[in-house]
């Protein structure tokens, strides 16, 4: 769905956006593939605003650390389970990586109240029950949420954690 691994123009226009909403945020992606999303988040983020992304992968890490190489992109080559949680609370996650129903309460976890956390790659309209991204979006009583069209035939999940 996204050609790749990248993320596609609608949602990092998404993520500008919201980036650009948490100055002096912190900020973390967990899944950075080739460094669209990176570079989005990366470009909008305000002076006073931290940003690491997490990818597995050496092939694609090396990639994206070059692409984001003169940006305030902290680019680390690891799981994301392994690192972020030291790291944390976060502002704004843009959880980009490989999903199951344990990483989402991780990565819930790792919300600061207030904090946005964000799932792209969804058909829109999907029904909740079945569907672990829905699931943990929509019935964790820790966020509120909703689901956004980013393109006709694609959505995202917008979570905000509450206080």
């Amino acid at each position: 769905m996204t050609g790749g691994g990248s993320s596609i123009p609608e949602v990092q226009e998404l993520l500008a956006t919201l980036v650009a909403s948490k100055p002096g945020g912190r900020i973390a992606e967990m899944g950075t593939a080739f460094g669209a999303g990176a570079r989005a988040i990366a470009e909008a983020l305000p002076a006073d605003a931290t940003f690491v992304t997490v990818e597995p992968d050496p092939a694609r890490y090396a990639e994206a650390s070059a692409a984001l190489a003169r940006t305030r992109a902290e680019v680390v080559n690891a799981r994301w389970e392994d690192v972020l949680p030291a790291r944390g609370p976060f502002d704004l996650i843009f959880f980009d990586g490989g999903t199951r129903g344990e990483t989402f309460e991780l990565a819930i976890s790792l919300l600061a109240p207030g904090g946005i956390l964000v799932k792209d790659d969804l058909t829109p309209g999907g029904p909740v029950a079945g569907d672990p991204v829905r699931e943990a979006f929509f019935q964790d009583q820790r966020l509120v949420a909703v689901e956004v069209l980013t393109t006709a035939s694609t959505a995202a999940i917008v979570g905000v954690r509450r206080p």
